[in-house]
């Protein structure tokens, strides 16, 4: 069963890189992307996909605020944090605000696909 993906960073390329990862590897397919947290959660709510990456500096609303309603809105939805600055964000506030796993961008862009695997297939 093919799971679905939305993604939310405010970067083109970055959403464009990650569409092409998970829409290139069997199983996953990006459902939708959105440019801020706002418009991130408003996607959700009319998508309701499986899992939803999401940057943690954004104009509008940040990953932390986003992923905070996310959350209370969706709770069985996994959400990764991936960003740049994930290394400023002890991994215990991200867990308390609802992030199931924080990935660098700083490393290779399989480990983001690895850990949407482990997320989404934890039977």
């Amino acid at each position: 069963m093919t799971k679905t993906v939305l993604v939310v960073d405010d970067s083109v390329p970055v959403r464009r890189t990650i569409r092409n990862l998970f829409d290139g590897t069997d199983g996953f397919e990006v459902c939708g992307e959105a440019a801020d947290g706002r418009e991130g959660v408003e996607k959700a709510e009319e998508l309701h996909p499986d899992l939803i990456i999401l940057d943690l500096s954004m104009p509008v609303m940040n990953g932390i605020d986003a992923a905070r309603i996310l959350h209370r809105i969706l709770p069985s939805v996994p959400l990764i944090l991936f960003s740049g600055h994930s290394a400023v964000l002890p991994e215990e506030e991200a867990k308390s605000v609802g992030i199931s796993a924080l990935v660098s961008k700083d490393e290779a862009i399989g480990t983001l696909l690895g850990r949407a695997r482990s997320l989404l297939h934890a039977d």
